[in-house]
């Protein structure tokens, strides 16, 4: 970052990772950028779910963001508001099929936030071989912000995840 915008010499910023996480927990939509097989890049909305440091969303391999992802894994994640700032750096890939524990988790969350949209996936839905594309997001660093340019943060995370 350059001089001036919050981060002390020395220090990973001034926002605890806990107020991003939150934030990230809580989001209902969620911007994702991946970059189309010609560099071009691509942005579009979607839901999903934080949880295991990871984004969880899902939809038909068959769009435009899953092709993408199949060229090229880089992918940027940015919640809604341009004030108080969460934007993720790392790479996306279709998950193992989900079951037990962590499907439970991931359903009942979708259903907390998206029941009331009309969006309920259960429990299996991410387990079989027709099952529906769930993509897991997994961030290598982050840049945030709640008090631009006081506060302005970046996280870094273990590459292997």
């Amino acid at each position: 970052m350059p001089d001036g915008y919050g981060v002390p010499t020395g220090v990973d910023g001034t926002v605890a990772w806990e107020r991003v996480e939150r934030a990230l927990v809580e989001a209902i939509h969620y911007w994702v950028a991946t970059v189309r097989p010609d560099g071009r890049p691509h942005l579009v909305p979607r839901w999903g779910v934080w949880t295991h440091d990871s984004f969880w969303y899902d939809g038909s391999p068959e769009t435009v963001h899953a092709g993408n992802l199949r060229h090229n894994s880089a992918m940027t994640l940015h919640l809604e508001s341009g004030e108080h700032v969460v934007v993720l750096e790392g790479t996306a890939s279709p998950s193992a099929p989900l079951t037990g524990e962590i499907a439970s988790m991931i359903s009942d969350r979708f259903k907390v936030k998206y029941a009331d949209r009309g969006y309920a996936p259960e429990r299996d839905s991410w387990s079989g071989a027709d099952a529906g594309g769930m993509v897991v997001f997994r961030p290598r660093k982050a840049l945030a912000w709640f008090s631009f340019p006081d506060d302005v943060s970046r996280f870094r995370f273990d590459a292997t995840g």
